[in-house]
C-alpha cells in the first residue's frame, strides 16, 4: 500500500524518518448510483448556487462561514502557516500505560514503516516500548487536521493510532444509564456464570461478515438469472412482552451447556396475573 504520510518520529533528540501506511483495509461491496430507466451511471456535478452552473475543481476554494452567508477564504498557504513545522514530524510528548487510556479515544491505526537509514533507531524505540509496556502519545497533522496519536508496538512493528481529543468525546452524563448493582445477587451470579460459559481466547478469524457473504450470493444469483434462498440463522426467540430476567438467564445457561431449553421464559407478573384472571373466569362460568 502507498504511504499516506511521510515525515519523522521524534524520540527525545532522536529523529526517525518514517512513512505511515494503512494497517486496515475496507472490504465493503461498492455500488454505483444508476438511472433506473437505462441503468446509466449518475454523474455528480459541483453546482454554483448563484450561477446555477457546474464549475471545475480549479475554481473551488475552501471557506469558513463566520456569519450566515458570509465566508473568509482559507488557502493552502494559510493551512501550512497554521501547521508550522509540526506537519512533517510526530513528537512523542509522553509515555503512558495503555490500560490508562479510555478505548473511546482510539480511532484509525496505521503502520509506522522506517524509511531508509531509520531502521536502527526504529528498532531501538520499538524494543524500549515493549520492555516498558508503554504507549507514546504525540500529535500529527494529516490532511490539514491535527490529531492526537498513540505509538504502540505490535510484534516487530510500530503502529500509530489516530486518537480523538478530549473535547471530541461525549460525556456519559448526557445520557441516562441504569445504576450499578441494580439486579439481585442471584441474577448477577447467573449473569457471571453465563459470561464464564461464553469465555474463550480471542480469535478474530472466527468472526465473519455474514451480511456481505449473503449479499454476494444475491448478486451472483442475479447475474445468473436465478433466485437465491438464504437460510435464516437461528436466534433467541423475541417477544414484545417483558421477559423475566431470571428465566432468560436460566434458559441461556441451559442452551449453552448443550441442552435446548424447552421451557419458555416466564412473563412478567402483570402478564401472569392477567392469565390467572382469565382462567378463573372460565372456571367460574363452567361451575355456573
Amino acid at each position: 500500500m502507498a504511504s499516506i504520510w511521510k515525515g519523522s518520529l521524534a524520540f527525545g533528540l532522536v529523529n526517525i524518518p518514517i512513512e505511515l501506511r494503512s494497517a486496515v483495509r475496507e472490504d465493503h461491496i461498492k455500488f454505483r448510483l444508476l438511472h433506473e430507466d437505462d441503468l446509466s451511471p449518475v454523474k455528480y456535478e459541483r453546482i454554483c448556487q448563484t450561477e446555477n452552473e457546474p464549475i471545475p475543481w480549479s475554481e473551488i476554494v475552501k471557506g469558513y462561514e463566520y456569519k450566515k452567508g458570509k465566508f473568509v477564504v482559507i488557502t493552502d498557504e494559510d493551512f501550512e502557516k497554521a501547521a508550522l513545522t509540526t506537519s512533517h514530524s510526530v513528537d512523542i510528548l509522553d509515555f503512558v500505560k495503555e490500560d490508562e487510556i479510555d478505548p473511546r479515544y482510539f480511532d484509525m491505526p496505521y503502520y509506522i514503516v522506517p524509511s531508509k537509514g531509520g531502521e536502527k533507531a526504529y528498532a531501538l524505540l520499538r524494543d524500549a516500548i515493549v520492555d516498558r509496556e508503554a504507549v507514546g502519545i504525540g500529535k500529527i497533522i494529516i490532511r490539514q487536521k491535527q490529531h492526537l496519536a498513540a505509538i504502540k508496538a505490535v510484534g516487530t512493528a510500530l503502529t500509530l493510532e489516530i486518537m480523538r481529543f478530549a473535547n471530541e468525546l461525549v460525556d456519559p452524563s448526557e445520557y441516562s444509564f441504569p445504576k450499578a448493582h441494580s439486579g439481585t445477587p442471584q441474577e448477577r451470579k447467573m449473569a457471571m456464570q453465563l459470561i464464564d460459559s461464553l469465555t474463550s481466547a480471542f480469535d478474530p478469524k472466527k468472526y465473519t461478515d455474514e451480511y456481505r457473504a449473503n449479499l454476494m450470493r444475491v448478486i451472483n444469483a442475479k447475474l445468473k438469472g436465478k433466485k437465491v434462498h438464504l437460510k435464516e440463522p437461528e436466534g433467541p426467540e423475541q417477544d414484545d412482552d417483558v421477559i423475566d430476567l431470571m428465566a432468560r438467564l436460566k434458559q441461556s445457561l441451559a442452551t449453552k451447556r448443550g441442552g435446548r431449553s424447552t421451557t419458555r421464559p416466564r412473563k412478567t407478573a402483570t402478564r401472569t396475573r392477567r392469565t390467572t384472571t382469565k382462567t378463573a373466569s372460565r372456571t367460574h362460568r363452567k361451575s355456573a
